[in-house]
């Protein structure tokens, strides 16, 4: 099973988890996914969608009107079917990026809308995890090219084995305070690599990402969940600082990591 943000929980069950939840193996991703061609999608309605919805805070941090789109769930659901009819093989490597990322984050956008109000997306239950039955991650709720998906499959055994790219962490939202920014506009291939930067930086320089006070460094779970994808933990300062800020990448340099932090609060206006 993934090692992943959603499946660890407090206490006993926490421990349990980190015993028998591993990275996934690269042999076991679905490479039947990988793009070979060189088309692209219409992502304009979902673009629209999310410029109309989320809504930056003064500190930079994008919040979203659940009601909002649940009020235009019938213009996502069209979105999302769009990319379920679309065969992702034949788009080009950054267009499959941002396909994938993009449907991840629809659903996720539909599944908390549809649930909405609701304080945690771990509350969402939709089954599908043999250990772990809260939040939606295992359930088969997509269906691409005749194979049925899951928010797990998409993240772990398409977006992080087929590009593995680390960048991909700051695509793809889990609709809580400490996810990186849900982008305000559609990622697409002419912009994915840019867009993915761009939610890095906010990221890294705002306090959700990195915080470092008296010399020392609290910083998201992300970034010990998924060290392998940074490169390890003994790199994170050295990476942190590639997108701090020339101030606080200063202070990153001369302080101690001392631990992890994580709010799943929902994203929500």
């Amino acid at each position: 099973m993934n090692l992943d943000r959603r499946t660890l929980v407090a206490g006993s069950l926490g421990l349990l988890a980190a015993t028998v939840l591993r990275p996934l193996p690269a042999a076991a991703a679905l490479t039947g996914f990988r793009p070979k061609g060189g088309s692209g999608v219409d992502h304009s309605a979902y673009d629209a969608l999310l410029k109309a919805h989320v809504k930056p805070d003064a500190e930079g941090y994008n919040r979203v009107d659940y009601r909002g789109v649940k009020a235009n769930l019938s213009t996502l659901r069209a979105y999302i079917a769009s990319l379920e009819a679309a065969n992702p093989v034949s788009l080009s490597r950054n267009e499959a990026h941002a396909y994938w990322i993009n449907l991840y984050n629809a659903k996720t956008l539909e599944v908390v809308a549809e649930a909405y109000p609701v304080t945690s997306i771990k509350k969402i239950n939709l089954g599908g995890s043999f250990l772990f039955g809260a939040g939606p991650w295992k359930a088969k709720i997509m269906r691409v090219n005749g194979t049925e998906l899951s928010l797990d499959d998409v993240e772990h055994e398409i977006v992080r084995a087929i590009f593995k790219d680390p960048m991909s962490h700051y695509g793809l939202n889990c609709a809580s305070y400490s996810c990186p920014n849900l982008a305000a506009r559609a990622f697409t291939g002419a912009n994915v690599d840019a867009l993915l930067r761009q939610n890095g930086v906010e990221y890294v320089n705002h306090p959700r990402g990195v915080i470092v006070e008296n010399g020392r460094i609290t910083a998201s779970k992300i970034y010990s969940w998924y060290a392998g994808d940074f490169g390890g933990k003994g790199r994170l300062k050295d990476y942190w600082m590639s997108l701090a800020e020339p101030g606080k990448a200063a202070r990153i340099a001369s302080a101690a990591i001392s631990g992890y932090e994580y709010d799943w609060s929902i994203n929500a206006l």
